[in-house]
């Protein structure tokens, strides 16, 4: 994929539910191969815009994404009951048939991912959170997508299991050429891998390199006085 092409293409998007406005004139463009992250509060539309750039929910504005493109996506989390008898390799076969892909894909989405052949017949309800995420990611990845999308895809993680998520995500992006934007609240992986970040709230949206935009004065307009510290101090320990 040319990384200096635009590959996404955002004017003025706008989505409200109920006559209420949940994100309003957000504005930017994505080159290929770069890492957007999107930050802000809980409840500022982070999930919304994610599924907006899906086409998964009405919207205002325009979305444009380069043609050809495979978009690969993982969402926060799905629930999965612990009894239901649908093991890791019946949920990455059963998206494999409809694509009409070869086994040697589901291998590969596992491997990339760190999944051995002793989780293939694990229920997915007994899954730990790391596997489960990994399990996610590895579905998400089947079609060997130029764009992977992740809602927070660490949410349900430990603080070890997190960084090796993260981890594993720039690996990912650097060994297949993807695009990575990524909903995270951790201040410390969007400073070290990221390209380009996007803020947003309710008052305030911003959008650049991280460089910029984490930055004491415009985190405070994001997340409020006081509430980013606890992220924003592991920024300069690459």
């Amino acid at each position: 994929m040319e990384t200096d092409a635009k590959i996404l293409t955002v004017k003025n998007l706008s989505v409200a539910f109920d006559d209420k406005n949940v994100i309003e004139n957000i504005s930017f463009d994505l080159d290929g191969g770069g890492d957007l992250a999107i930050i802000g509060p809980n409840g500022s539309g982070k999930t919304v815009l994610i599924r907006a750039l899906l086409g998964m929910v009405p919207h205002g504005g325009e979305i444009r994404w380069m043609p050809g493109l495979r978009i690969g996506y993982v969402p926060q989390k799905i629930e999965a009951d612990r009894h239901l008898p649908l093991s890791l390799k019946n949920l990455l076969q059963a998206k494999a048939n409809v694509l009409n892909l070869k086994n040697t894909a589901i291998r590969w989405s596992m491997e990339e991912v760190g999944l051995g052949r002793d989780a293939e017949n694990v229920p997915i309800g007994h899954l730990s959170g790391g596997q489960f995420q990994r399990a996610l990611i590895a579905f998400a990845l089947l079609d060997r997508p130029n764009v992977l999308i992740l809602d927070e895809p660490t949410a349900s993680i430990d603080q070890p299991g997190e960084e090796k998520i993260y981890e594993m995500v720039h690996r990912l992006q650097d060994k297949n050429d993807m695009t990575i934007i990524l909903v995270s609240h951790d201040l410390s992986f969007v400073y070290r891998y990221a390209t380009n970040v996007l803020c947003i709230n309710r008052s305030t949206i911003c959008f650049g390199p991280p460089e910029d935009v984490l930055d004491k004065k415009i985190l405070e307009q994001i997340y409020g006085p006081h509430k980013y510290f606890h992220h924003f101090h592991h920024k300069d320990d690459s």
